[in-house]
């Protein structure tokens, strides 16, 4: 999906992770403005690796249930989804994403993200 949208991993930290995609044609909604759904697949990405920047290797993990708030339209030249680790556990790491609109530098914040990750392998 990531390769789809045309993503790439801008940076990883320990429980933080960001990509960005920019927002292709394919990508927008009716209106023009990037779809919520490449919003929500930048941000489950993000969140993701967060979680799973703090686990062992050999563990992957998967989204048991994630949430988004759409608080403006998504305009812009791309969008950069900021994962981070809110609570790691054994089981369960919750975790929440920032997704903004980027145009010429400057940033608005388009969608709140927050969900659970689920260590398997």
């Amino acid at each position: 999906m990531m390769a789809t949208f045309g993503a790439n991993i801008l940076s990883v930290a320990p429980g933080t992770v960001v990509i960005a995609a920019p927002v292709l044609p394919g990508s927008r909604q009716q209106h023009g403005a990037g779809h919520a759904a490449l919003a929500f697949g930048l941000g489950d990405s993000a969140a993701g690796y967060s979680a799973l920047s703090l686990l062992a290797e050999g563990v992957e993990v998967m989204t048991a249930e994630m949430k988004i708030n759409l608080l403006a339209p998504a305009i812009g030249d791309r969008l950069i989804a900021t994962g981070r680790v809110i609570k790691a556990g054994r089981r369960l790491t919750v975790v929440t994403a920032e997704v903004e609109a980027e145009t010429d530098g400057q940033r608005k914040l388009v969608a709140l993200l927050q969900g659970t990750m689920v260590p398997v392998g």
